[in-house]
């Protein structure tokens, strides 16, 4: 979204176990995301105004009323419909594929807090998600709501690529970043993903707002 508003931003890259103590030492309220962490990335600081917002819940409806030109559509009923589904079904695929492979890239120290935070949700080892045949059965089981939703993407194709037509909007955003977040984990993760229709069509779109260019 910062990409396609052309907007000038500085990324600031933080260790698991940095996240909580350097946000809430910026001033920010702690919250409850689905992971139950109470501090959470992205967040931002909008140093014209040195606001401070957590979560991309909240930032995106920030950009969107103080940087209106390029629009984005941050809601709709198509829109609504797919980010839920998806939430429900990819997550569940997600879930299972990606959180037990990105321990692999994160350094020692973050290695340990991911570990044991993650595991203590679960209730066991973070291997087990990946344990004989369990990967394949969680797919399996998603397959078909997988395409679905996929399906629901391409609703407006004749329009163009995006969700809603010719324009991107916060459903696109959040479907190619979730996709691209993948990606950095794991290769096969993300060309699993991407040879149901739709998903793929979504990401290549996106692709241009990907890169920095500001």
């Amino acid at each position: 979204m910062l990409n396609y508003k052309c907007i000038s931003y500085v990324t600031v890259f933080l260790e698991f176990p940095d996240i909580e103590p350097t946000l809430k030492g910026l001033g920010l309220a702690p919250s409850q995301s689905a992971s139950g962490s109470k501090y959470t990335v992205p967040a931002i600081q909008h140093t014209p105004t040195n606001t401070y917002i957590m979560d991309s819940a909240a930032i995106a409806p920030f950009l969107e009323s103080t940087y209106p030109d390029p629009a984005v559509p941050l809601t709709s009923e198509l829109g609504n419909e797919i980010e839920a589904k998806a939430r429900a079904v990819v997550g569940t695929a997600f879930r299972t594929s990606v959180m037990p492979r990105e321990i692999g890239i994160l350094s020692p120290r973050a290695q340990d807090y991911f570990r044991r935070t993650r595991e203590a949700a679960l209730g066991h080892r973070l291997e087990d998600l990946l344990g004989l045949g369990k990967e394949d059965s969680v797919w399996d089981a998603v397959d078909g709501d997988i395409r679905a939703v996929g399906e629901l993407m391409r609703s407006r194709r004749a329009e163009g690529p995006f969700v809603l037509g010719a324009r991107p909007s916060g459903t696109d955003f959040f479907i190619a970043g979730s996709i691209q977040a993948a990606r950095v984990v794991d290769e096969g993760v993300f060309q699993r993903i991407i040879k149901y229709p739709g998903f793929e069509e979504v990401y290549e779109a996106c692709q241009p707002y990907m890169e920095r260019k500001v």
